[in-house]
């Protein structure tokens, strides 16, 4: 009887873990080293010193870098939807092409970062520091831009830089 039992609370915990996880998905392993397309979704990277790092492609759905040194990295392709950058140093980092709607840039800096073609929709700016970025391309529907340092930047278009002293919009 034991055993009936355990078997039939193995199919059960084999059958939610199979609806969580699904056959042939890769789960996040947050202790995995930076990679391109490392999978490191809703994982929690505060403080960490990346810079120089190739996360190309990489799966950073509702992480978090809070604090997180990124600058000079390639996060090109990323998948960031939602992730959190707060106070994140990001200078020269390249972003073309990725997914950034509704993640959090507030307070991070950006100077000089390559953001053509990004999601930027709903994405969080406030105080951000994108002097000199260039966002050729980029999608900024609904971004929060408030007090953000536009300064010299490169604008959607590709062609307008913002002047100096551009906070919030580019003027």
């Amino acid at each position: 009887m034991a055993r009936f039992g355990f078997t039939i609370s193995g199919i059960v915990a084999a059958a939610v873990l199979g609806a969580f996880v699904g056959p042939g998905t890769a789960r996040a392993a947050c202790t995995d080293p930076p990679a391109p397309e490392v999978n490191w979704q809703r994982c929690i990277l505060d403080g960490l010193e990346l810079e120089g790092v190739d996360l190309s492609g990489a799966r950073l759905r509702d992480g978090s870098f809070f604090r997180s040194e990124l600058s000079g990295s390639d996060l090109s392709g990323v998948n960031a939807f939602r992730a959190k950058f707060v106070n994140a140093k990001l200078r020269e980092v390249r972003l073309d092409d990725a997914n950034l709607a509704e993640a959090d840039f507030t307070k991070a800096d950006l100077r000089g970062a390559s953001l053509k073609g990004a999601d930027l929709r709903r994405a969080r700016f406030f105080r951000a520091d994108l002097r000199g970025a260039d966002l050729t391309g980029a999608r900024l529907r609904g971004a929060d831009l408030t007090r953000t340092d536009l300064s010299g930047a490169t604008w959607t278009d590709g062609k307008r830089i913002c002047a100096e002293g551009s906070l919030g919009r580019c003027n």
